[in-house]
């Protein structure tokens, strides 16, 4: 049976000179969720956008919301992102101090939660969160920057983290960021990933119905083989 894979283009890597018009582009051409990396310039070396901008770009799209939060003491930010527009948030483990806290709050906001992991982060973070969660981000590169090359251990780790969910029985999702192109989607969806994230390699090709027609179909033919 092959599984629905998700593509969520991130608008990290489009033009923000004119984001309303790249976030309807991309729906026309097909994308499921539209990923919005927020970045703080401290838990990340580079800085993005805030609230105001995803609630300028909700009313321009009916694509679920994918608010990643890169930044520290997300608490303090999650209602105003929730009120803006987000239908799923992640935070990062390793931002979070009391990590069931934070996602509890998600969830009491009526938003989707995930959780977020560095590639060097152990999957021993979630373990034991893992039925509370809906989906866990894996980054298969380190945060920060858009364009980067997919770190290749990070299979095995997704690998790992698809065993768990199943040991756990529990509904949880992989999303995996970093490096997702036609050559790594299949890769990931095999070892266990159901949503993809991809930056440039949507964004850089100019023709984005293409470009989500190629990862799809990567995606669909690993499974297939």
């Amino acid at each position: 049976m092959v599984r629905k894979v998700l593509i969520a283009p991130s608008i990290l890597s489009a033009n923000f000179a004119h984001l309303s018009r790249e976030v309807r582009a991309v729906e026309l051409a097909g994308a499921d969720v539209l990923h919005l990396d927020v970045m703080d310039g401290h838990f990340v070396p580079n800085i993005t956008f805030g609230p105001a901008v995803v609630a300028a770009l909700r009313p321009q799209s009916r694509l679920v919301f994918d608010v990643h939060l890169m930044i520290e003491e997300p608490d303090r930010y999650l209602e105003d992102f929730a009120r803006a527009g987000a239908d799923w948030i992640s935070v990062h483990a390793e931002a979070c101090r009391h990590l069931h806290r934070t996602i509890t709050r998600i969830k009491d906001l009526g938003k989707k939660a995930g959780v977020a992991l560095n590639p060097a982060t152990p999957l021993s973070a979630v373990e034991w969160i893992l039925p509370d969660l809906d989906f866990v981000l894996i980054m298969s590169v380190n945060p920060g920057f858009g364009g980067q090359k997919f770190i290749p251990q990070i299979t095995e780790k997704i690998r790992r983290l698809s065993r768990m969910i199943a040991e756990a029985g529990v509904p949880v999702k992989i999303q995996v960021d970093g490096g997702i192109a036609p050559e790594t989607a299949g890769k990931v969806v095999a070892a266990g990933a159901e949503i993809l994230v991809a930056g440039s390699a949507v964004f850089d090709r100019g023709d984005y119905a293409s470009a989500i027609q190629d990862l799809r179909r990567a995606a669909e033919t690993q499974q297939e083989s």
